[in-house]
């Protein structure tokens, strides 16, 4: 069933990661597997935010001696972030298994991340000049508060709770998905994608990686593939409605734009809020009554409907 929420200020910024906080957790009955939250912040020209783990948690059962896998995973990230001259301005490590490096970097940064993946263990959730992306086991309270989310200032994010039903219950799995190797593009899902096998071989013959069988991941990439090559968003986001089979309502985030897809059947649910400063969505209305208690408008995307705000 799965639960997606996402919104965007228009001219300011707000506590995005208490108020996506919120929506999810009004969603934690569509999905409690895990939940995931991009959202963000004040650009930061030059330095990159790196989201990784070097692990997944059911791997903590291991034993006593993971410990010292875990260690000797992040020694392997750190060792390659200076072969590859990447400053290490800060580190935080939100738990044993996922770490938060703020890195200034002028060569290829599509290299080193390739070099830091080919690591055993090792994924890197999101490199961005804005975007954190931060995915776990739990519902939206636990992460957040692990995560410390709830103290997170900036202008849009979008999230997703899980109902795992064609792939695992682990992190990898997990949405929200970025799209290796574009930074700052995001993406959640409701829905399920039937030509995913042959439109992701399509994608992995033009060079893009997958790091999960989830095929929500594939609409990440697509996007991703799509703005590289010079295609705006919302024409990507039309483009997948005729490219892309299955039933589907999809969320894309970018530094400065939030957009939202419905398939030709429209059966999977998105309600939608806007006012001047504020676009909030979700798929069910109670997340939206989360962060706007007081009487409120809603519409419902159409069937092919495609829309695009700017922050």
């Amino acid at each position: 069933m799965c639960g997606i929420a996402g919104l965007i200020y228009r001219g300011k910024t707000s506590n995005v990661g208490a108020e996506m906080t919120s929506m999810l957790q009004a969603l934690k009955h569509r999905g409690p597997d895990s939940t995931g939250f991009a959202v963000y912040g004040e650009p930061s020209e030059g330095d990159y935010i790196m989201r990784v783990k070097v692990a997944e948690r059911e791997d903590l059962d291991s034993g006593r001696g993971f410990t010292e896998v875990l260690a000797q995973r992040i020694e392997a990230v750190e060792a390659l972030l200076k072969e590859h001259k990447a400053d290490v301005k800060a580190k935080e490590e939100a738990t044993s298994y996922a770490l938060r490096y703020l890195i200034s970097h002028d060569g290829d940064t599509e290299e080193m991340a390739r070099h830091i993946e080919e690591l055993e263990g090792v994924e890197i959730l999101s490199m961005g000049n804005s975007l954190e992306l931060i995915k776990d086991l739990g519902d939206a309270t636990e992460v957040s508060e692990t995560y410390g989310l709830n103290e997170f200032s900036g202008t849009h994010g979008i999230g997703h709770t899980r109902m795992a039903t064609e792939s695992d219950v682990d992190i990898r799995s997990a949405h929200p998905y970025w799209a290796f190797p574009y930074n700052d593009v995001s993406v959640v899902h409701n829905g399920q994608i039937t030509n995913y096998w042959i439109m992701r071989r399509e994608m992995e013959h033009r060079g893009h990686r997958f790091m999960s069988n989830c095929d929500s991941e594939l609409l990440a990439v697509y996007t991703a593939d799509n703005l590289a090559n010079g295609v705006t968003l919302e024409d990507s986001l039309r483009r997948s409605i005729d490219e892309i089979d299955g039933v589907f309502t999809y969320l894309v985030a970018t530094k400065d734009q939030l957009g939202m897809a419905k398939d030709t059947m429209a059966a999977k649910p998105l309600v939608l809020y806007e006012s001047d400063d504020l676009i909030a969505m979700a798929s069910e209305e109670v997340a939206i009554r989360a962060i706007l208690p007081h009487e409120i408008d809603t519409t419902d995307p159409y069937d092919e409907e495609v829309r695009v705000w700017q922050a």
